[in-house]
C-alpha cells in the first residue's frame, strides 16, 4: 500500500533543478514515496497542447523514503509547462499534482513551469518593511509643509505639532502632515538592520500635495517636503485667497534647487540603505496622476509660471491634452475629464490617447531604478486598472517589465491586486503581488475573524483550519508559480486595512464612528505573535507595516497611518519580531524551502516547510484552551525517530526561546499546545550528529 504522506513533489531546489529553467536548458525532476511502496512513477506532461510521459527511475534512498529522479530539455520555444506525476504500486495507481495525492488526474492543479521567467534571487524569503514616510520620523523639520501653505480638498494644509496626536477621521487627514520624510527614514536604518529588515518599501515619494501622494504631481522629482528645501522665499495663503496666491507652495515645489537638492538626498538614502544590507523599492502610480499635476493643472500652480507649458484644463491646446479624456464643456473652466473612480483629484491617464505617455511613464521606470538612483523596484499601485482595456494593460506591463529589467535586471516589480493575478503572472509582466488573497485576508479571519479593514467580524471564520487551507492555498495556486510566491508581499496590515492588532478586538467599525481610542482597547498580543510567527514562517516575504513591530493600532485609513511611537514602542514586541525575524533568516526551508500542511484538528493550525536537511514545524493554537496534539511528521522527511528542538514559545503570558527537546516517536509527535500559543520546532540532519554545538553557534545567538 502506497503510504500518502511519503509522496511529495514541488517546485523548490530538491525536487525542481533548477528551479528557474531557461528556454533550451536541461531540467532534472525529482519525486519522493515511501520505501519499497511503489512500482513505477512517471512523469506526465504537457506542452504545446501535446502529452507525453516519462518513466522515472529510483536513484536513492534516505530513511523511510525512496527517490525517483528523471530529466529531459525544456523547448526554446512555446507555451507554459504543465505537469504531474501517475504513482503504480502493485494494487493501487495515484496522481500527484499542486494538491498532493489523489485517485483522479490533477487537471485544474497540475504543477506550471513558465520557462525563462525568474524573479529577483535577493527578493525570495526577503523580510521587507513598509514606510508610510510622513509618519514614520520627522528628520528635518525644515521642510514640514506649513499650515495655510496651499489648498487641497476642501480646506487649507495643516502642520500637525504634536507627534502623538491621531489621525483625524473627518476628512482633514489627506492635507494634515506630522513631517516624516526621507532624512528621518535615513536616520533609522540603524533601526531596521538591528530588526533584521532587508527590503524597505517606500509608500509614494514623489511631488504630490496629499499626505498619501498617490496623486503624482511630478514624477520627474522627489517632493521637496519629503527631501530638502534650501530656498524658500514665498508667502502663505490668506483668508479667502486660493492657489493661485500659494507661493510658498510654488516656490518649494517648484524651485530647481529644491527638487535636485531632494532627489539627492533620495540617492543618497538608497546608497546609505545598501551599505547596511537593506535593499529600496518605490511606489509606482502609474493609472492616474494628480489634478495639480502640470500636465492638468487644475488648481492653476502652473499657469503662467515660468518654464511650464498649460496644462489640460487650462488650454484646449495643451500640449498635455490628449493624457487625458476629456467629456467636452466650455474651456478653459469646465472641462469635464475622467477620474479614476470618479475622483476629480485623481484624473486617469490615457495611455491609448498618447504614445508620448506611454513613453515618458516607461522612462520613468526606468530612470529611478538606474544611476545616480539605483532602487532596487517598484510597487505598482492598482496596476490592473492602467489603461482603457485589457489587452493593452497587458501590452504596457510587457513592456515596463523588459524596459526596467534592461535598465537594472535585478529590479523587483511588484503589484497591488486583489483577485487572480494569473495572467500578469505569467512571465513577461509582474514578478509579483502584494499577498491579500493568499495570505493577509486568510490568516486575519483565521485569527481574528475579521475581514482587513475591520467592517466585519465572521465569528464562524475563527479557528476554522480547513477554511484557511484553502483560501490559503487555492488563491496560491491560482495566483502563482513558485518564483512569484516566494516574492509574494506577506503582510498582517498597511496603509489601506487595518492595524492586524486592532484586528484582535474584534471590534468592527472604523475611527469616524467608533473613535480612534477603540482601535487600543482589548486588543491580544499573543494573538499578535501568533500571526507573526505565520508571517515568518510562511512561504514569501514577509513585510511588516512600520509601527505594527511596535505595538501601533488602528482602524483602516486614515486611522492606520498613525505616527510611529518612538519612545513609547512595545520594547517586548519589537524583541519578539527581531527574534522571529532571525529565525526566519538562519532557517533556508523558511526562506526557499517546500510547504506541507500537518494532520490537525479544529482551531489547531499545523504546518511545516523542509528542505532535504532541515524542518520547521510550526503548531498555532486559535482556541481560548489548552490542546493535546498529535502530528504525523513524516510529511517533512523527518526521520520516523528523531529529536525535534523548540526554538520559539508564545503563550498568552509572553515568549520563550529556550531551547527545548521534543521526540518524535514512530514518525508522531505528541504535545500540548496552550491557549492562544503558537510554537516553532526545528529538525536539522546535522544537529542529529553534533546537536549540542550546532544548535549552541547556529541558532540561538538571538
Amino acid at each position: 500500500m502506497i503510504t500518502r504522506d511519503r509522496l511529495f513533489h514541488d517546485m523548490t531546489l530538491d525536487y525542481h533543478q533548477p528551479t528557474e529553467p531557461k528556454p533550451g536548458s536541461k531540467v532534472f525532476l525529482h519525486f519522493r514515496c515511501g520505501k519499497n511502496e511503489v512500482k513505477k512513477i512517471y512523469l506526465v506532461y504537457e506542452i504545446n497542447g501535446e502529452i507525453k510521459e516519462i518513466a522515472m527511475r529510483k536513484h536513492q534512498t534516505e530513511d523511510q523514503f525512496d527517490y525517483y529522479h528523471c530529466s529531459g530539455t525544456v523547448p526554446k520555444s512555446g507555451d507554459d509547462i504543465y505537469y504531474y506525476f501517475r504513482i503504480e504500486s502493485e494494487d493501487e495507481v495515484l496522481y500527484y499534482g499542486q494538491k498532493g495525492p489523489t485517485e483522479n488526474i490533477p487537471n485544474s492543479m497540475r504543477f506550471r513551469l513558465i520557462p525563462g521567467f525568474s524573479t529577483p534571487y535577493w527578493a525570495k524569503g526577503a523580510v521587507m518593511y513598509q514606510i508610510f514616510v510622513d509618519r514614520f520620523r520627522n528628520g528635518d523639520p525644515d521642510n514640514d509643509v506649513l499650515t495655510d501653505e496651499y489648498y487641497y480638498v476642501n480646506g487649507k494644509t495643516i502642520r500637525v505639532e504634536n507627534w502623538r496626536d491621531y489621525p483625524d477621521a473627518t476628512g482633514k487627514d489627506i492635507r494634515s502632515f506630522y513631517g516624516g520624510d526621507l532624512q528621518g527614514v535615513i536616520e533609522k536604518l540603524g533601526y531596521l538592520k538591528e530588526l533584521g529588515i532587508e527590503v524597505i518599501y517606500l509608500n509614494p515619494i514623489f511631488v504630490s500635495p496629499s499626505t498619501h501622494k498617490y496623486d503624482i504631481q511630478d514624477y520627474d522629482h522627489i517632493d521637496p517636503h519629503f527631501g530638502k528645501i534650501v530656498s524658500d522665499s514665498g508667502n502663505l495663503l490668506k483668508e479667502g485667497e486660493d492657489n493661485r496666491n500659494a507661493t510658498r507652495f510654488i516656490d518649494r515645489v517648484s524651485n530647481l534647487r529644491n527638487l535636485e537638492a531632494s532627489d539627492a538626498l533620495f540617492a543618497k538614502l538608497v546608497a546609505e540603505a545598501h551599505k547596511h544590507g537593506i535593499r529600496v523599492i518605490i511606489d509606482g502610480v502609474f493609472n492616474h496622476c494628480g489634478s495639480f499635476n502640470k500636465w492638468m493643472d487644475r488648481e492653476h500652480l502652473y499657469d503662467n509660471s515660468k518654464g511650464y507649458d498649460k496644462g489640460a484644463y487650462i488650454s484646449y491646446d495643451s500640449p498635455y491634452r490628449d493624457f487625458f479624456k476629456f467629456y467636452g464643456g466650455n474651456w478653459p473652466e469646465n472641462g469635464e475629464y475622467e477620474g479614476w473612480w470618479n475622483y476629480e483629484t485623481l484624473p486617469k491617464l490615457n495611455y491609448e490617447g498618447s504614445k508620448e505617455l506611454e513613453d515618458y511613464i516607461i522612462e520613468i521606470g526606468k530612470k529611478w531604478v538606474s544611476a545616480p538612483y539605483y532602487a532596487d523596484g517598484w510597487r505598482l499601485d492598482v496596476a490592473a486598472d492602467l489603461g482603457h482595456s485589457e489587452e493593452y494593460n497587458h501590452k504596457f506591463w510587457r513592456r515596463f517589465r523588459t524596459e526596467v529589467k534592461k535598465a537594472n535586471p535585478d529590479a523587483l516589480i511588484l503589484a497591488e491586486h486583489y483577485g487572480s493575478a494569473r495572467k500578469w503572472l505569467s512571465g513577461g509582466e509582474w514578478d509579483s503581488v502584494m499577498n491579500y488573497d493568499a495570505f493577509m485576508e486568510p490568516l486575519s479571519f483565521f485569527l481574528t475573524g475579521m475581514e482587513k479593514h475591520s467592517d466585519e467580524y465572521h465569528e464562524e471564520l475563527l479557528g476554522d483550519v480547513d477554511s484557511f487551507w484553502f483560501k490559503m492555498y487555492e488563491a496560491g495556486v491560482s495566483n502563482f508559480v513558485h518564483s512569484s510566491k516566494l516574492v509574494a508581499m506577506n503582510e498582517l496590515s498597511n496603509h489601506d486595512h487595518s492595524r492586524f492588532l486592532t484586528r484582535t478586538n474584534h471590534a468592527v467599525g472604523r475611527s469616524s464612528t467608533l473613535g480612534c481610542e477603540a482601535a487600543n482597547k482589548n486588543v491580544s498580543l499573543a494573538v499578535m505573535r501568533q500571526a507573526v510567527v505565520v508571517q515568518m514562517t510562511w512561504p514569501g516575504a514577509p513585510t511588516v507595516y512600520y509601527g505594527d513591530e511596535a505595538g501601533v493600532c488602528g482602524f483602516t485609513d486614515p486611522d492606520n497611518r498613525r505616527t510611529y511611537p518612538w519612545g513609547l514602542e512595545d520594547r517586548e514586541l519589537i524583541d519578539f519580531h527581531k527574534k522571529m525575524i532571525r529565525i526566519h533568516k538562519i532557517s533556508t526551508e523558511l526562506r526557499t524551502g517546500s510547504l506541507a500542511r500537518l494532520n490537525s484538528e479544529k482551531n489547531i493550525l499545523a504546518y511545516g516547510r523542509f528542505n532535504r536537511t532541515s524542518a520547521t514545524i510550526v503548531v498555532i493554537n486559535a482556541s481560548p484552551y489548552e490542546s493535546i496534539c498529535e502530528l504525523n511528521v513524516e510529511v517533512l522527511g523527518i526521520p520516523l525517530e528523531a529529536k525535534v528542538l523548540r526554538v520559539m514559545e508564545s503563550t498568552r503570558n509572553g515568549f520563550k526561546t529556550e531551547p527545548l527537546n521534543y521526540h518524535v516517536k514512530n514518525g508522531k509527535l505528541v504535545r500540548t499546545y496552550g491557549a492562544n500559543s503558537a510554537v516553532v520546532m526545528q529538525y536539522n540532519r546535522i544537529s542529529a550528529i553534533n546537536e549540542e554545538s550546532f544548535w549552541s553557534t547556529n541558532f540561538f545567538r538571538i
